[in-house]
């Protein structure tokens, strides 16, 4: 375990296995504090209540409206509440990250909160990469962190091996709760036969980085006496700029007229390893 406002360094076996496979399995990332802050923030945010006054950017759960047993998602929950943030913006998860993706600097694409309740249904198996045309150049490395223990019969993600090798796929099929989760997995790639998927089993505190092109997704929680939450961090590579010919219906409202460069203000440096990171980052995250 490491602390979140300090860097954290993958072995070269580590390095060598992520790029090999197109994901890697931490056992220990959060340690007790950690987790159990950010539990505490749970039903609070998932209620809407917004510690910072600014909600998250995508919030993709109603109380009383959202069917129970979908699987419930916040985008940008960082912006919501500082609890969030010292996590999904911790120097930790970004040194780590980039020294996986073998670049020099990251900083925050988006990052989720995602609770699977009991007998909660599927997320699909996609590529993160397809839904990013509106960068330049798309790209992302994750960071997924576990709140609770999981196994393969409780809806935990699960990484196709090697799939990043794999020909790019274009956006398809229903994301929450679709009838076959690997349904556009096998459509977009032809692929009919088995399907070499890695069930990230880790304890709380677990994580699990993945590229952009890793075909990764989730079941159904066949469970119902267990959830299971996560928090995660889409990282983009700190020289990502804005593609000149797409655009995104959310993230796009944040890109200034005739400029191509990212504002920090909203999609800040988190770790380079030059020691720069987004001057007001430790100032906020320091109110949780």
């Amino acid at each position: 375990m490491s602390l979140p406002g300090r860097p954290l360094v993958p072995s070269a076996a580590q390095v060598s296995q992520y790029r090999a496979d197109g994901f890697l399995v931490v056992e220990e990332l959060l340690d007790a504090s950690e987790l159990s802050a950010l539990r505490d923030r749970w039903e609070a945010l998932f209620s809407h209540a917004w510690e910072t006054g600014v909600a998250p950017d995508e919030v993709n759960y109603t109380p009383g409206v959202t069917p129970p047993e979908r699987t419930r998602q916040l985008c940008n929950a960082w912006k919501a509440d500082r609890v969030v943030a010292r996590t999904t913006l911790s120097v930790r998860n970004a040194s780590f990250a980039a020294c996986l993706a073998g670049v020099d600097g990251l900083r925050i694409g988006q990052d989720n909160l995602i609770w699977k309740p009991p007998s909660g249904k599927a997320l699909l198996a996609h590529q993160d990469g397809a839904y990013l045309d509106w960068m330049d150049p798309p790209n992302m490395t994750t960071c997924w962190m576990a709140l609770d223990d999981t196994h393969a019969d409780t809806g935990t993600i699960h990484h196709l091996r090697g799939s990043h090798r794999w020909e790019r796929s274009p956006v398809g099929g229903e994301f929450h709760a679709p009838d076959d989760w690997l349904g556009h997995l096998r459509s977009a790639t032809g692929v009919v036969g088995p399907l070499e998927l890695v069930p990230i089993e880790v304890p709380a505190g677990g994580a699990a980085f993945h590229d952009a092109w890793t075909w990764h997704g989730s079941p159904p929680n066949e469970r119902s006496d267990v959830q299971r939450r996560a928090v995660i961090s889409h990282f983009i590579d700190a020289r990502t700029r804005w593609s000149a010919g797409a655009a995104h219906p959310v993230y796009s409202r944040y890109r200034r007229p005739g400029e191509a460069e990212m504002d920090e203000a909203f999609f800040p440096v988190v770790w380079r390893a030059d020691g720069y990171r987004t001057a007001w980052l430790d100032d906020f995250v320091a109110a949780a």
